[in-house]
């Protein structure tokens, strides 16, 4: 068995587990790199760049295979199924193989899986894909960005076909690795210093000093500058979390929805070794998360307990100088970075996670102090989520919306600035869609 056949038999299994026991994609990839630690470089680039495209493009895919196979995908075999769209992803979409050799590979994919009756098939499907796919022509928006397409009206009738044009095809782009500077731990030429020196592709990210762009590396948890907490993986529009929450040395913070950490990370960064950050989650595995992130950076100013945020804690009442709550929402702004999230969530969802915000939101907003600030943000761009359970909180509770323009030194041209919120879009923006609202509580 070849080391590139190798290779295949992991994407297939990982493929099998997403698409066919709904595993989640970032997990299970995670699990098998780190199980086939020996395979070189070259090939684990080969493994996750399949298995993230094909299921980032699994409705064009199935729209393809459907097109040019007689056996619809829904009635085809799972491991039959499976191998065809991973195959039909490497002819769209990658040139490191050739086309015949992916077809060669497929079909002794099938044999191995005990399909030998169905190699016929396979290689015949992915021979007239092959011969046909200059000329292919997608039927609308859906397939074209691989978007369900009750996402693509509801994002259409939101922002403007134009924009939702540019939110899709964004989310198609290779997703980068951004990294924040923890700079009360060690200066930026340190750190800048210590990546370079383990050949690693670093840029500015041109938005945020403390926001840097890594490529060229094999894994993370390798780097010097990462063993030693001088780094945090965060997106650029998570890391503006930190700078609308804004804290001044010494206050108390509370993170209600905090795992794995990298915000209140932030917080106690910029309080520089004053103040005390509490990051709160539902589970042991999900402070077990934190605790880990906490441990590597060495912040003193933090510490993470369990603690469900829909139950009151009477002992955090009006304690808080800063709440920041990190809402369980939908997803849809990184679905860049976790294409599963589409096919995952459904219309009715959104409606259920903008009730649970509303719950949390009721309850949390109990532990800021009179004077104090609650930073509600989400990584999603639906506006039930977002505006108009901003809005709704806003006409509920003695809170008053704090104006942001400036707070970003004019990186950002958004016209609800002064309405204090902002929501980040993919393909506007450089960065993931985020939305994040600051509120203060009125003073009596």
């Amino acid at each position: 068995m070849t080391k590139d056949t190798d290779s295949r038999e992991i994407v297939l299994d990982v493929l099998t587990e997403i698409l066919e026991r709904s595993a989640y994609s970032h997990l299970i990839l995670r699990q098998a790199l780190n199980k086939y630690q020996y395979l070189d470089k070259a090939e684990r680039s080969f493994i996750t760049r399949t298995v993230e495209g094909t299921v980032e493009y699994l409705i064009q895919i199935d729209y393809v295979i459907d097109f040019f196979s007689s056996t619809k995908v829904k009635k085809m075999k799972p491991v039959i199924r499976n191998i065809l769209r991973m195959s039909v992803y490497q002819i769209l979409y990658m040139d490191r193989v050739p086309d015949s050799a992916v077809c060669n590979e497929a079909v002794k994919l099938a044999a191995r899986r005990k399909f030998v009756g169905l190699k016929g098939f396979v290689n015949g499907v992915l021979r007239n894909i092959s011969r046909n796919k200059e000329s292919l022509v997608w039927p609308d928006d859906s397939v074209r960005y691989s978007v369900p397409a009750w996402m693509v009206s509801m994002w259409t009738q939101d922002y403007g076909k134009e924009t939702a044009n540019a939110i899709m095809a964004s989310f198609l782009e290779n997703s980068k690795t951004t990294i924040r500077l923890n700079s009360s731990k060690a200066g930026k030429e340190e750190i800048l210093s210590s990546l370079r020196k383990q050949n690693v592709q670093v840029t500015e990210s041109g938005i945020s000093d403390e926001i840097l762009i890594l490529e060229k590396y094999d894994y993370l948890e390798s780097l010097e500058a990462f063993q030693k907490g001088y780094i945090q993986v965060q997106d650029l529009s998570s890391a503006l979390v930190g700078e609308a929450a804004d804290p001044k040395e010494g206050d108390f913070c509370i993170d209600v929805c905090g795992a794995p950490g990298g915000k209140s990370i932030h917080l106690a960064d910029k309080l520089n070794g004053t103040g005390m950050v509490e990051v709160r989650d539902l589970t042991e595995y999900k402070i077990g998360l934190i605790q880990e992130n906490i441990n590597r950076c060495g912040f003193d100013n933090i510490r993470a307990k369990v603690w469900d945020a829909l139950v009151p804690d009477p002992d955090s009442a009006e304690k808080a100088d800063i709440v920041l709550a990190d809402l369980p929402c939908s997803g849809l702004g990184i679905m860049g970075r976790k294409p599963d999230i589409k096919y995952r969530i459904k219309p009715e969802n959104l409606d259920e996670l903008a009730s649970l915000q509303r719950e949390i939101l009721s309850v949390v907003q109990t532990y800021v102090k009179p004077g104090g600030k609650l930073v509600f943000s989400t990584c999603t761009i639906d506006k039930k989520e977002n505006e108009e359970n901003m809005t709704w909180f806003l006409e509920n509770f003695p809170f008053q919306a704090v104006d942001l323009e400036g707070k970003f030194k004019n990186r950002f041209q958004i016209d609800t600035m002064k309405q204090g919120y902002m929501q980040l879009l993919p393909g506007i923006h450089p960065c993931d869609g985020f939305f994040i609202g600051v509120l203060q509580k009125k003073v009596e």
